[in-house]
Formats: structure tokens, sequence, C-alpha cells
């Protein structure tokens, strides 16, 4: 067992500021279990969210030590003995209390990505598929929504003016996993250009960094869907389209 001091922010709305716990940590605790145990002896009153404490339902964002990360996958015997561990909410999205913010943001956004639409089946009535086609989407169905990467967006954080007009990467990787169905044939280059914001995204890689999913949105995401972005533009490229009779072509 070992004894940490931990700054947990406390506030409502506009107003609030870290307050300090000292806190017994039993082997193998992670800082949701300092923030429960913190809950139980001290402050009952502390708002967080969790549910499965298992790194999958992305409940749990805050940052940690000013990083952004799942508070049930942040182990407590990776801070060196003595350091004050800090624990804030995502600052990105309004504050609701404690370490609760309000994220509807996201959900506004994800009712805007044009959905998945399936091609005719074959004549036999059955969908075929290449396996590779099938394998290179999912990279991007492993996101959980903690919108850790949405928190540290540039955009969405330093930027209101400009949050109408951008979805960010969260959503990004969402449009690029549909347009990489091989059955699909939903054309969402107008909404990638305008109410996706793509232009927008200066590709610093901060969101891929602190993915706890690992998924390379930048490199297999965003990039990928601004070459197409860019081929839109190219003469050579629009003919070529228009004489294979507007095909939908490979993202």
């Amino acid at each position: 067992m070992q004894t940490f001091t931990m700054q947990v922010f406390r506030g409502q709305g506009r107003q609030g500021d870290f307050r300090e716990y000292k806190v017994i940590a039993d082997e193998g605790m992670v800082v949701l279990d300092v923030i429960h145990r913190i809950q139980a002896t001290q402050a009952p009153d502390l708002a967080c969210r969790w549910n499965c404490k298992a790194g999958k339902c992305g409940s749990c964002s805050a940052e940690v030590n000013g990083k952004p990360r799942l508070m049930c996958m942040t182990r407590m015997d990776t801070f060196p003995p003595g350091e004050t561990i800090s624990v804030a909410p995502i600052r990105t999205f309004p504050l609701i209390r404690d370490l609760v913010t309000d994220v509807s943001y996201n959900y506004v956004k994800a009712k805007q990505v044009p959905p998945l639409r399936l091609k005719p089946p074959d004549p036999d009535g059955k969908y075929r598929m290449m396996q590779e086609d099938v394998d290179r989407p999912q990279e991007f169905h492993k996101c959980i929504e903690c919108f850790l990467c949405q928190d540290v967006c540039h955009v969405i954080r330093d930027h209101e003016e400009l949050k109408p007009a951008f979805s960010g990467p969260r959503f990004f990787i969402k449009a690029a996993g549909l347009d990489m169905h091989p059955l699909d044939t939903q054309d969402r280059t107008e909404w990638i250009r305008s109410q996706g914001g793509i232009g927008l995204c200066n590709i610093t890689k901060c969101c891929t960094e602190v993915c706890p999913e690992h998924i390379h949105i930048t490199d297999n995401g965003i990039i990928p869907m601004k070459e197409r972005m860019a081929d839109n533009f190219d003469p050579v490229v629009w003919l070529l389209r228009k004489f294979r009779g507007g095909r939908k072509e490979p993202a």
C-alpha cells in the first residue's frame, strides 16, 4: 500500500478548483479505483462517469496530470512515489460538475454522418465480399467513443466558431470506416468537405497519440480522406470518374 496525494477538480458550470485528498492505494489499483475510494471515504458528492471499468465503454475519460486518459486504464503504480497526481475533466467540453462534462456535441455530429447505403445483392440474393476488403475498416470499428481524440483536437478545443462546420477525428474515422465498406454506395464527399470540415485538420496526430485503442486515426483515416478531397479538384481525376460512369472509388 502507498499513500498518494490527489488533486481532484471540484466545481460546477464555469467555476471550480482543485481539492487535495490523501488516499491509500492498494496494489493493482487504477486511478478510477482511487476516485471511488475518495467518494467512499472523503467526498461522497464527487461526480464522475464510469461503467465497465475495462477500457471498453469510454465513460471515464479525464485528464490525469494534464494528459487525456481513461481513468480505469491508468495504473497507480506508473506514478513515481510521492508525486502529486491531478485529475481533471476533459476540458474541451462544457463542465457539468466535477469530472463530468457535457459531450452532447459529439452526438449531434454523429447524427450528421451519412449512413451506410448498401448496393443491391447479387442475383441469387446474396452479398459477396473479399476478406481483405472486410478486414480493412475493422480498425475503425474498435472506437469506444471515449472522445479523447475530440478533447485534444485543436479545432474543437480552441475555435468555438468553427465547431458548427467541423466534426472532429472520431467522426472522420467513422466516415472512413463506412467509405471502406465493400458494399457501400454512399458518396460522403460533400459531407466531409462542408459539415465534416476535414480541411480544417492540420494532421498534428495528437488524436492518434491519445487513442486508447491505438487506432491510426491520422495515417489510416484522415490523410486518405484528405487525399480524396484533393483528387476532387484534379480535372484529370474528375474526367476519369465521369468516364467510368461515376462509380464509387475505393477510399
